[in-house]
């Protein structure tokens, strides 16, 4: 089967092919709804929709934003690995996205990763802040009070329960259910760590 490489100072054609997804359905609002699936210690799988918020700058990298108190985050901790499931109803393009994942929580000591944890958290709207506000996520509910309740400064940082995931693809699964075309997309790194992706047509 053919193989193309494409370089590692361009954008890899399954990020030309996701950005166009995203575009041809952007007037669906779930469309930028995707499920992450994770391993947690007991060996079980985990699995959640949660909301792209972009790609990490100049990086092919996907951001998502999460409670640092949610199952996630322990399940990353057994296994940094996760696979992300995203499809696009109107256009019939699936995509599996496999990669590790980096858990940028308040004590990290990196201070560009903090600054793009404030900046992503300034990104996002009140409604959805003041959520990291509430109780625990998963415990059993033991108040009626809703999140709206609480009061937040809306130019202030983030709060410590706010978490930055950003997942690093190193295997992409493409199916275009219209066309008949699947695509496999796989990373390596050279020596001074530059990424090079390399794709394969595959049997649907």
């Amino acid at each position: 089967m053919a193989t193309a490489t494409a370089s590692p100072t361009t954008a890899a054609s399954w990020t030309q092919l996701l950005l166009k997804a995203l575009d041809s359905n952007s007037h669906l609002g779930h469309s930028c709804f995707f499920q992450l699936a994770t391993i947690g210690s007991n060996g079980r799988p985990a699995n959640r929709t949660v909301v792209f918020r972009g790609f990490q700058e100049g990086t092919d990298k996907i951001q998502i934003n999460t409670d640092c108190r949610s199952r996630k985050i322990e399940d990353l901790k057994h296994c940094p690995f996760a696979e992300i499931s995203w499809y696009f109803t109107d256009s019939w393009e699936q995509f599996r996205i496999n990669g590790p994942i980096d858990v940028i929580d308040g004590s990290n000591s990196d201070t560009k990763k903090l600054q793009q944890r404030e900046k992503s958290w300034l990104a996002s709207s009140i409604k959805s802040r003041l959520l990291y506000l509430g109780p625990n996520p998963g415990l059993p509910c033991i108040t009626d009070k809703p999140p709206n309740d609480f009061s937040l400064d809306p130019t202030s940082g983030p709060v410590d329960t706010f978490c930055l995931l950003f997942l690093d693809p190193d295997q992409v699964d493409y199916l275009n259910l219209k066309t008949n075309v699947r695509l496999a997309f796989t990373s390596n790194k050279s020596i001074n760590g530059d990424k090079h992706w390399t794709s394969e047509r595959l049997n649907p």
